[in-house]
């Protein structure tokens, strides 16, 4: 296939994986309907994980306040769990599908690229690579902790972000720079990118911790399905823990030693890199605090949710409200080959433009 072919093909598995991703996002939206009958909450966990009745059989799926005499509710209740399992599943199996048409997408701008390299060069592959790995890490991860009920959030995130992208990110396909093309790009680049999505995912879990918090009450819907606030709370710390380290690797191991081989130099002050080591620093706070000092719960969360917003902004506010970034890069669009802030693929400029 020739280059263009290539580029084609990302564009339209682009294309085709936001499709997919619609189609998930309303049958979770449909499963979620479904929720907020009256006991369809309590069936749908009673069908997923049956008890064992007095008698050895199988517990059967009621909703609160049923009698023996009030059929029309536990028949209401049954087909609002049906439609759980049947839409949850299809929402699952979409996910699944358009999460192959996204890597189909990256290898393809990878392959587009003359020489081929890895598809992270610009703003727009990364936000494919990033939207990919936080789609890739719920899949993954949903049965350990058991986070179907997060299937709505993760896949509007992931197609909200991945329409930004097409829509205000794209670039066509270009050669990398110089100091660009080292192996150091796949090493940084890789860390981040994991960290990054592990981090959206524990915060994804913190906020509908704060959610849940304020309305304890509700028993159905999204709120009603999530566990407790106890689960919530140390599934959002584990994920925490993993991200931290490799985050780590990423800004204060391999970021340096690539910047030691581009510029000469360890450390630039560069507004990029001092956001990463904000951010590293906010969850180092984070995690310091829920060790030492015992926080938990609210505190938590929010301090989860600072290092969040930290990230994206590193992410996203450096590249394009910061005209003195050695690591700046942007849609062709908004900072075009004239700006003499920014320099682009291919302009002589002996700086990398790293994440």
């Amino acid at each position: 296939m020739s280059d263009t072919a290539w580029e084609m093909l990302s564009n339209q598995a682009v294309g085709a994986a936001g499709i997919v991703y619609f189609l998930a996002l309303l049958a979770h939206l449909v499963e979620w309907a479904a929720l907020r009958q009256p006991g369809a909450v309590e069936a749908a966990r009673t069908t997923a994980s049956p008890a064992r009745a007095d008698g050895g059989g199988v517990a059967v799926a009621t909703g609160p306040g049923d009698r023996a005499g009030d059929p029309p509710t536990s028949a209401a209740a049954g087909q609002a769990s049906y439609r759980v399992a049947l839409f949850g599943r299809l929402g699952l199996l979409l996910t699944v599908v358009a999460l192959v048409a996204h890597g189909i997408s990256l290898v393809g701008r990878g392959m587009a690229a003359d020489p081929n390299r890895v598809p992270w060069g610009n703003m727009y592959e990364f936000t494919l690579a990033g939207t990919f790995v936080v789609a890739l890490m719920y899949v993954v991860v949903r049965r350990r902790f058991r986070l179907d009920w997060m299937a709505p959030l993760v896949v509007g995130f992931v197609l909200a972000v991945l329409m930004v992208a097409v829509i205000w990110l794209h670039s066509p396909v270009a050669p990398l720079t110089e100091a660009l093309n080292s192996y150091w790009l796949v090493i940084h680049v890789v860390s981040a990118v994991i960290a990054t999505g592990a981090f959206t995912l524990g915060g994804l879990l913190s906020l509908i911790y704060l959610v849940k918090e304020r309305r304890p009450d509700v028993t159905t819907g999204l709120l009603g399905r999530a566990p407790s606030l106890a689960r919530l709370d140390s599934t959002s710390y584990r994920i925490h823990a993993f991200a931290f380290p490799v985050w780590t690797f990423a800004v204060l191991i391999t970021g340096p030693i690539w910047a030691h081989e581009a510029w000469s130099r360890y450390w630039n002050w560069d507004p990029k890199e001092v956001w990463a080591f904000i951010t590293w620093v906010v969850y180092a706070a984070y995690l310091h605090a829920r060790t030492t000092a015992g926080w938990r719960g609210r505190k938590a969360a929010y301090l989860a949710l600072l290092g969040l917003a930290t990230l994206w902004f590193n992410f996203i506010g450096i590249n394009y409200f910061s005209t003195t970034s050695q690591h700046s890069y942007a849609a062709p669009a908004l900072v075009g080959p004239a700006d003499p802030g920014v320099a682009v693929a291919g302009d002589g400029d002996p700086g990398p433009r790293l994440l």
